[in-house]
């Protein structure tokens, strides 16, 4: 079963807030953690599967699941879920409600980077205007899309909206190829794992985050649902009429 997240009824079941997160039938067996995705809390980022890119890491994640999935055929079920609970750890329930939603940050990380550009990225020079932060990597094809709907949105609002694309995870050589070739009026940057564990829960990519102009969270949308576009320009347009 596949589902959109933020709109799935299997996370709500669980209780699951980030992703990727797989499951054999009611069985937590893989968290953002093992893939070695950025998160809040996530201590090292080292998992069973990371990198991810790994082509040894794929071929070990396809031999764990395929014996989980067996196990629960043959029957082991319980075994499986007690394997798969950490130990001190609060057990995932069928029917657990999801923890209420937090803005983490709650306001705009303070940085100061170098853009692809050469010039100075700082927090500081967005105050005073809404600020989207998209977060990609050169090896998610949905942010292709993503990137191209924020050059639009750049190219509607002009000077009253800030863009930020920071790439992780990615070769800056690759990064420069790809601006270069989609051309798109955002500030482009390398983006180090120190500081997208700044922006807190930062679990996969596409994510982004919309800040006002005092610097406050007004969202964070994480990956490329359906909606995605309708409820970013909803929230935008509350910000810079």
């Amino acid at each position: 079963m596949a589902e959109n997240y933020g709109a799935s009824q299997l996370a709500t079941r669980f209780g699951v807030t980030r992703y990727p997160a797989i499951f054999v039938g009611d069985i937590l067996v893989a968290t953002p953690k093992d893939f070695g995705f950025y998160g809040k809390g996530e201590g090292d980022r080292v998992g069973r599967y990371s990198p991810w890119r790994s082509a040894a890491s794929h071929e070990r994640f396809r031999a764990d699941l395929t014996r989980m999935v067996k196990e629960v055929l043959d029957g082991k079920k319980e075994a499986l879920r007690a394997e798969r609970t950490p130990s001190g750890a609060p057990s995932i329930r069928s029917g657990a409600a999801a923890p209420a939603p937090e803005l983490s940050p709650a306001r705009l990380p303070d940085f100061a980077i170098q853009a692809l550009d050469g010039t100075e990225l700082a927090s500081a020079r967005f105050a005073g205007k809404p600020l989207l932060v998209e977060f990609w990597a050169t090896w998610c094809p949905p942010c292709r899309g993503t990137l191209a709907w924020l050059g639009d949105l750049a190219n509607r609002y002009g000077d009253r909206l800030e863009t930020v694309a920071l790439a992780v995870e990615s070769d800056e050589a690759d990064v420069r190829k790809v601006a270069a070739n989609l051309d798109l009026p955002l500030r482009w940057a390398m983006c180090s794992p120190e500081l997208a564990l700044e922006f807190g829960d930062l679990s996969a990519v596409p994510t982004l985050f919309l800040f006002d102009g005092e610097g406050r969270t007004r969202g964070i949308f994480y990956g490329a649902p359906p909606d995605l576009h309708d409820s970013v320009e909803r929230a935008l347009a509350l910000l810079a009429p």
